[in-house]
């Protein structure tokens, strides 16, 4: 069921939003060569509890850790671990908050030192690809035109589009109806409307769209072992129009006219 929101309720989002922002910074700023994952996972645990929020992964569904940290071939879900990073390894960084009952949820994908153009490039798009997917978003706007701005950006420089795994509504619960694919037919699908709120989180790979998961139940890596980025942001249809909730450094922030 899609959940409809007030405006005190996505005020208590933003909050949230605002703590995954501090949480995705933090994180990115400490990530370099030699420091392990479960370090970082640490120091995010550290912001969320600083700012007066809960963890929204940690428990959830039995998973272990406060954040997902996901290098390299690792699509989503990694577990933050004893691996340390190393120059010209990418990182996917997903982080959730709760907030007085309500969720935000945002990554983002960076590199550790120098990585050649083509991964760059891969790391761009994905970004690209994410506000392409927002600015389809306003009241009367449907999913599948969402969905076909994304896969387009994808299709412009032949990358996979993860379609196993897809963004999806937000409020009291971390994964709500809708579910948002990022891919898609323009003018199909659920309807928006005022009061709700999705994620939008592309996930392409340099290869196949392909996925295997790996015996821990959670990290789920590109088949063919090609590199992976993932970017997201928590989005609000309010009463003054599109808003992002989740300020984060170098995806912008702040309000979204729709």
């Amino acid at each position: 069921m899609i959940t409809i929101k007030n405006e005190r309720e996505f005020s208590k989002m933003a909050v949230a939003g605002a703590t995954v922002g501090a949480v995705l910074e933090g994180v990115r700023a400490a990530a370099a060569p030699g420091v392990t994952l479960k370090e970082l996972d640490e120091l995010a645990a550290e912001i969320i509890k600083d700012r007066d929020c809960t963890p929204s992964f940690l428990g959830y569904h039995g998973y272990p850790a406060h954040i997902c940290t996901s290098p390299n071939d690792v699509i989503v879900h990694g577990i933050p671990s004893a691996y340390r990073l190393a120059d010209g390894d990418i990182l996917s960084i997903d982080a959730g908050a709760i907030f007085e009952g309500y969720h935000g949820d945002a990554a983002i994908t960076f590199p550790i030192g120098e990585i050649p153009e083509r991964v760059q490039r891969l790391l761009d798009t994905t970004k690209a690809a994410l506000w392409a997917g927002i600015e389809q978003v306003k009241p009367g706007a449907r999913l599948g035109d969402v969905g076909h701005a994304v896969e387009q950006e994808a299709e412009r420089v032949g990358l996979g589009v993860v379609r196993e795994y897809v963004g999806h509504g937000i409020g009291r619960q971390m994964h709500e109806d809708p579910q948002v694919p990022n891919y898609g037919a323009a003018g199909t699908g659920v309807k928006l409307r005022r009061g709700m709120a999705i994620c939008i989180e592309p996930m392409f790979n340099l290869g196949g769209e392909n996925t295997t998961v790996d015996p821990d139940g959670w990290t789920v890596r590109t088949s063919d072992g090609t590199l992976s980025a993932h970017f997201e942001h928590t989005i609000a249809l309010t009463d003054g129009g599109v808003r992002v909730l989740t300020q984060v450094p170098d995806l912008g922030e702040g309000a979204h006219d729709g």
